[in-house]
């Protein structure tokens, strides 16, 4: 679509201004008074004038990023590509803005669907009171082109089911959690938790920190059982399970030794 419209306005550009010129070259004054410049400062100079801002303009509003933000939809060519996982590595602004919001460059580091890894970049136009959550090491669900590697647009479906499952996935390849967790997380029974330990035994994979949390765990009569849950967790999310902080656990009826912990990605 964005293609389609670029090219239209070449076309009706290059029309406009192959007419003015031949209506210049071939102009034929009805008076030997009639100053020689009329063929060409006439009414017929506004068709490439028109025409080449329509340009500018055609150009600008389908820019990266831009008709993502006017339609709150991704474009055509990224609406059914894959959803992937797009770790910030940095963001600048571009000069551009929509509405007084910028438009942002964001360089990201992306796992794919199927764990592969590359380098992309992003542009986007985020909301002033977005802005301040946009930092190095946030994670965000991005589509991307396997054709087209280098260059991602942030997931606007909305279908944070979908997000999470990548999210799942990925974790489970990297030896996060298990299938098994994953299920209880999904069917098991939500309850409150107060952390009453917090141990660290050194072990770090991909830059996460294996933890041993000690709980004491809420069942919906509210009665209480201790239990110690284990879970990688990455630096920035260590302080969710400090000692005396409340956290949401899962757990399947008939199991409550075997207990996996909710704790926001970007936390």
């Amino acid at each position: 679509m964005i293609r389609t419209l670029r090219i239209a306005a070449l076309v009706g550009a290059a029309l406009a201004v192959g007419f003015y010129l031949w209506h210049g070259a071939t102009y034929e004054p009805d008076s030997v008074y009639e100053p020689a410049e009329l063929a060409w400062l006439n009414g017929f100079l506004a068709l490439p004038i028109i025409a080449i801002s329509l340009v500018v303009t055609v150009f600008a509003f389908t820019g990266t990023g831009i008709v993502t933000a006017l339609t709150g939809r991704n474009t055509g060519e990224f609406r059914d590509a894959p959803l992937g996982l797009g770790t910030v590595r940095s963001f600048a602004h571009t000069g551009v803005t929509l509405n007084d919001q910028p438009q942002i460059r964001i360089e990201f580091s992306v796992e794919g669907a199927h764990g592969e890894r590359f380098d992309a970049a992003a542009k986007s136009v985020v909301p002033l009171t977005e802005l301040a959550l946009l930092a190095p090491g946030v994670v965000l669900p991005v589509r991307y082109r396997p054709d087209r590697p280098g260059v991602v647009e942030l997931d606007l479906s909305g279908d944070s089911a979908a997000a999470q499952r990548v999210m799942n996935e990925s974790l489970i390849r990297k030896g996060f959690t298990t299938k098994a967790k994953v299920d209880i997380a999904a069917r098991g029974i939500a309850a409150q938790a107060v952390v009453q330990s917090l141990t660290v035994p050194g072990e770090i994979r991909d830059g996460y920190s294996k933890v041993a949390v000690g709980l004491a765990v809420t069942r919906p009569d509210g009665s209480t059982f201790s239990t110690v849950s284990e879970k990688f967790l990455p630096p920035t999310a260590i302080g969710n399970v400090q000692v005396g902080r409340i956290v949401t656990a899962h757990y399947l009826p008939g199991n409550e030794q075997e207990i996996v912990l909710s704790i926001p990605v970007n936390a």
